[in-house]
């Protein structure tokens, strides 16, 4: 069945909090903004697991019976609070999805592809 999905996403310091308690996964660059301030970023960035946990959730909304075979992603820019992401999930399910996050301004901060039975 082909799929054409697309959602706005506008994270928030909240959630990148959440994500590090539920994940254990505190690192400062996350959820500290005085830290992340004086890196080269300048301002806390998404966890990019999360960024994939939405899109998995887009996913599995539209499609419940969906299984996770394998995924391969990648994360060429960040992700900030406060700023749109454009989320969009397109393929064959069963099948291969391509799965993609960006900025307004078409800059893409997740790309990835999962393979579903």
């Amino acid at each position: 069945m082909k799929l054409s999905l697309s959602e706005t996403w506008v994270p928030t310091q909240e959630e990148f909090d959440a994500f590090a308690r539920l994940s254990g996964d505190a690192n400062p660059i996350h959820v500290d903004p005085d830290f992340a301030a004086a890196t080269p970023f300048g301002r806390t960035v998404s966890h990019g697991m999360l960024i994939y946990a939405k899109l998995w959730s887009m996913l599995t909304r539209a499609r419940p019976e969906t299984r996770h075979v394998a995924q391969d992603m990648m994360f060429p820019a960040p992700c900030f609070a406060r700023e749109t992401i454009y989320l969009t999930v397109t393929g064959e399910a069963p099948g291969s999805v391509d799965l993609v996050a960006a900025r307004e301004d078409g800059t893409k901060v997740f790309t990835g592809r999962a393979d579903l039975a």
